[in-house]
């Protein structure tokens, strides 16, 4: 009886220990923080979360962490690309005990940021990188007294940087950068606090790169101890460098490039012996180059485009034998060049065009690193040891030696064009296996769909892309995202034209796992946290393309039936699906054959076989005659340097737009061939679609789906009905869509060259779409010419939408194309031609908006545009302002145009 008793107490303990832990680890939450998260959430759209009951803590919500203790306080909230529309409301600011904050990469989550976040006083991480916020950074930031990483990067925050900020002592990454801030840098002799960016004393990264910032570099910024990355290229900042920057202890980036700064670059910065990376390209830097030969640890020297005096060739910098970049075009240089340059032992990338350079270049003695010599467009009269076998590429356009036919070079040699750096992976080795539902080869010779994310590192060691190099960011990936070998794969990687580095990378499950939105959510937040990556440097992401998911949030239990029940309809569901795919497929299959006959036929003289065109069809000249009347004058709705346009109408009743070519236009018969086969591989919404072609009777016609709302220059010249303002950004969205389609998705990329208001047509719905972007010449990047670089070519475009960049330099890149984008922007706004009795459109609106003339651009409006947000308009104007830099280099992409515009039309509907 004894040991019953005993063991009924024992077992009567062990019950009150085990009930005592249940009710703390299933306590309920603080219900304030319950009401906090739940006021938030009435201002958010997403199908991604899915939370239910009134437990955070308990019920374990994707994304809440609570603390460990009483499992009662919310104190982590991790929503990373989830899919948020909508706002963040003032109740953020009553989730008192968060400790992270992340609601990255949620680009429709808009508006302008509470104030109240300045309240969460225990925050050390808050995280709102590109996402879509507006309006200024408030104040009240600074209280975040125990912040350590502030990332603000990639919004469209404007007005000026608070010096309150100066307050967060504790933070390591601060960046800013990507948005529409303006006004002086803030430090604290400028005002009464004694407050701004010089008192980040515990500060590592500071970037502020990509805004509208003005003014001097404060001298102060140069005596915070511990900034390693300071980022200020494409700003507005002017005046000399100050002297102080010699007190930088532990320097390693400093980016200065694409701003206004004059006068001499200081002796001082020889002193900065940490340096690894010096970027002074596109300012107006004056006098005499210094000698930085102390620089030991230097990878990349970046001092192009300045105003310096004419100098011989620099011998110093055969001193700096960890340099793998140097570039110093248009930099006044003259003498020839030292044989021992091309010798240094970390040397891959020298460019020195448009100098003064001439003799001889030895290349008899050459480092096995070096990949790439750019010397266009100097005296260069003889160059010496470059043999077919050489590993680097020398170019020489424009030198006298070209024009001696006594040198036997090879035409890519004396070619003017430099491409900027890509590269492509080998072929995953073979697998004999093909995957289908859109899924992809993984490296493990498996299908599966892949996380796909585009890395944008700002200031990358190197300007020369190896295998190796792309091995380590595969491996670095890797392990910082804890996944095995074969999930991680880099799809491509190119160098834009400000010296960024785009990388491409492919995530794929492991082979026991399918997508979730925690797993997704588990890569972002360690992404988020900005670590850097060796030589690759700092970074952001500029793209995430989600797989398809399966299972988010809590896990649901469903009775037998049910599940039976969901069994048999899917059963059922698929049967569907296999009876209409076998009709779909004999159906698609007859017309296949049939546009295939019809194309051996009809395709004439050509020689070879018929273009692959991927849904577009071959019509007769008698087809396209009967439709059109006889191409009656009657049916004609357009007149361009190309040709003639057409209404046509066929025996089924489809309406089309048919492009007849005038003799002057015509092209061989294998150009036209290649040029249909690209066109046809180009789908999108916001491009008028290719129907099909003729090609025979001495005619080269296109045939172009029919927009019966004609062109945004015809309504905007007051030929239609009156637009909008939402009706006016939702077609700038659409044209941008469309741009940037052409830019970053198609295969291979395309500048359209010709972007402007008669060339973005509208549908029934008023959705706009970019046409004119193929056989009139003007849309195709050619000659094998790379779309993300610049390269020479005749020039072509409209009178008032030509980037004077491109005019100037004859050399066309993306940007081109986002100039005069921003060129049809301010037509929106004024509803005017870019160039109207002799005067620029452009040049007006930008004077009155320097001198401040509000009455003058208020004259600028279009009189018929009502019910608009001024501060919307403003945006619009800072954005086309953006757009139209003389640099091309200091313009945004048009991805980054499309996000801006996507988060000003949330805002109006």
């Amino acid at each position: 009886m004894e040991h019953r008793r005993m063991l009924k107490a024992v077992i009567a303990g062990i019950l009150n220990l085990v009930c005592y832990k249940l009710f703390f680890a299933s306590a309920s939450t603080t219900e304030s923080d319950v009401t906090a998260l739940k006021s938030v959430l009435t201002a958010w759209q997403t199908s991604r979360l899915n939370w239910t009951g009134n437990d955070p803590c308990g019920l374990h919500w994707q994304g809440v962490k609570c603390d460990g203790a009483t499992n009662t306080h919310i104190t982590q909230l991790s929503l990373g690309e989830v899919g948020i529309q909508g706002r963040l409301l003032r109740s953020i600011g009553g989730l008192m005990n968060l400790v992270s904050l992340d609601l990255s990469f949620n680009q429709m989550l808009t508006g302008p940021l509470p104030t109240e976040l300045g309240n969460l006083t225990k925050l050390q991480m808050l995280n709102l990188q590109s996402c879509g916020f507006t309006g200024s950074i408030p104040a009240e930031f600074g209280n975040l007294a125990q912040l350590e990483f502030l990332a603000l990067n990639d919004n469209h925050l404007d007005g000026n940087i608070p010096s309150s900020l100066g307050k967060l002592r504790s933070v390591s990454w601060f960046d800013l950068s990507q948005n529409l801030l303006s006004g002086n840098i803030p430090v604290s002799t400028n005002n009464q606090q004694n407050l701004g960016l010089d008192n980040l004393t515990a500060a590592v990264h500071l970037h502020l790169s990509r805004n509208f910032l003005s003014g001097l570099l404060p001298k102060e910024l140069c005596y915070m101890p511990n900034v390693i990355h300071l980022l200020l290229d494409g700003n507005n900042l002017s005046g000399p460098i100050p002297s102080d920057v010699t007190n930088f202890q532990a320097m390693e980036i400093l980016r200065l490039d694409s701003n206004q700064f004059e006068g001499e670059i200081p002796t001082g910065i020889n002193n900065v012996v940490s340096l690894k990376e010096l970027h002074l390209s596109n300012n107006s830097m004056k006098g005499t180059i210094p000698d930085l030969s102390n620089l030991q640890q230097l990878e990349l020297l970046r001092l192009s485009i300045n105003l310096f005096d004419s100098q011989v060739f620099p011998n110093w910098i055969l001193n700096l034998t960890t340099l793998q970049t140097i570039e110093m075009d248009e930099d006044n240089l003259t003498g020839m060049i030292p044989p021992q340059l091309f010798e240094l032992s970390s040397l891959e990338v020298v460019s020195f065009r448009s100098n003064q350079l001439s003799g001889v270049v030895q290349l008899d003695n050459v480092a096995k690193s070096l990949a790439s010599i750019f010397l266009q467009n100097n005296n260069i009269s003889d160059v010496t040891g470059l043999t077919s076998a050489s590993q680097y590429q020398l170019i020489l356009g424009g030198n006298p030696i070209c024009n001696d036919t006594r040198n036997k070079l090879l035409s890519s040699v004396c070619s003017a064009e430099t491409i900027l750096e890509s590269w492509e992976p080998d072929q995953l080795h073979s697998c004999n296996i093909s995957c289908k539902d859109d899924k992809l080869l993984t490296p493990a010779c498996a299908c599966a769909f892949p996380l796909i994310l585009l890395f944008q590192f700002n200031a990358p060691s190197f300007t020369h892309i190896t295998d190796d190099r792309m091995s380590n960011l595969h491996n670095l990936l890797q392990n910082y995202l804890y996944l095995t070998t074969d999930q991680v794969w880099i799809g491509s990687a190119n160098f834009t034209d400000d010296d960024r580095l785009l990388a491409n990378v492919l995530i794929f499950p492991s082979a026991i796992e399918s997508w979730t939105q925690e797993m997704v959510s588990r890569i972002l937040s360690r992404l988020g946290s900005n670590f850097t990556l060796n030589e690759f440097g700092p970074y952001q992401l500029n793209y995430i393309l989600l797989p398809p998911l399966i299972g988010s949030g809590n896990k649901t239990l469903y009775g037998k039936s049910i599940i039976a029940g969901v069994i048999l309809g899917v059963l059922g569901f698929i049967a569907l699906l296999g009876i209409l795919g076998i009709y779909f497929w004999h159906k698609r299959r007859y017309m296949k054959l049939k546009s295939s006959s019809k194309l051996s036929v009809s395709w004439g003289s050509v020689k070879g076989d018929a273009p692959q065109l991927k849904g577009a069809c071959c019509f007769s000249y008698d087809e396209l005659s009967t439709a059109t009347n006889d191409f009656s004058p009657s049916n004609q709705i357009g007149d361009g340097g190309y040709g003639k346009v057409y209404k046509g109408v066929l025996p089924s009743g489809q309406v089309m737009a048919i492009k007849r070519a005038k003799s002057g236009s015509f092209q061989g018969g294998a150009e036209f061939k290649t040029e249909l086969e690209l066109l046809s591989r180009l789908h999108h919404k916001n491009l008028v679609a290719l129907i099909g072609f003729c090609y025979e009777q001495g005619e080269q016609m296109l045939v172009y789906e029919y927009m019966p709302n004609g062109t945004l220059y015809d309504h905007l010249r007051g030929k239609g009905e009156g637009l909008s303002w939402q009706t006016r950004i939702e077609i700038a969205v659409g044209a941008a869509k469309g741009i940037a389609y052409l830019h970053e998705m198609a295969d291979p990329p395309v500048i359209h060259r010709d972007i402007k208001s008669s060339n973005i047509l509208l549908d029934k719905n008023f959705m706009a779409k970019v046409s004119d972007f193929g056989i009139s010449k003007l849309a195709l990047v050619g000659d094998g010419a790379n779309a993300n670089g610049p390269f020479s070519t005749q020039v072509k475009g409209t009178l008032g939408y030509l980037d004077p960049e491109y005019y100037c330099t004859e050399r066309i890149t993306q940007k081109s194309d986002v100039y005069s984008f921003g060129v049809v922007l301010m037509e929106l706004i004024t509803a005017r031609p870019p160039i109207e009795n002799g005067k620029s459109l452009v040049r007006d609106i930008m004077y009155a908006w320097e001198m401040n003339d509000v009455d003058t651009l208020q004259g600028f409006i279009d009189p018929t545009l009502q019910n608009y947000d001024h501060k919307d308009l403003e945006y619009i104007l800072r954005l086309a302002f953006s757009l139209l830099k003389d640099s091309g280099a200091a313009r945004p992409s048009m991805s980054e145009v499309l996000k801006f515009l996507e988060t000003i039309l949330a805002r109006i509907v």
